[in-house]
């Protein structure tokens, strides 16, 4: 049963990390400006979220160029995670932006519990 839950909670990871990226992309294209600057910024927020992740945190470090580990792993996550919620929040959508900084405060805690990061 708690093989289960840690695959889900894995599983959970992945999802946070998409939900992130479509953050970002949702606040480019939701900004008070013409549509380039919103197309551009709908395309290159996302893109740099990817490469700040493939860099230091792909696959909890393992899959990562310069992979992180202990407390800066844990500064990449919070801003991460973080910037997805902030990215949110600057689109006018503060609900969800509280919902997706909940949930990763959960799933970091169970992480850390589980040792699985």
């Amino acid at each position: 049963m708690l093989a289960i839950a840690k695959g889900a909670n894995a599983a959970l990871m992945f999802v946070l990390e998409l939900g992130v990226l479509a953050s970002a992309g949702y606040w480019g294209f939701t900004l008070n400006a013409g549509w380039p600057l919103r197309l551009a910024a709908g395309i290159a927020a996302p893109a740099l979220f990817i490469v700040v992740w493939a860099l230091f945190g792909a696959g909890g470090g393992a899959n990562a160029t310069y992979p992180l580990t202990g407390l800066a792993r844990a500064a990449l996550e919070i801003v991460w995670f973080g910037g997805g919620a902030l990215a949110l929040l600057a689109a006018g959508r503060p609900a969800p932006a509280a919902v997706l900084a909940a949930v990763f405060v959960v799933n970091a805690v169970l992480r850390v519990i589980w040792k699985q990061v």
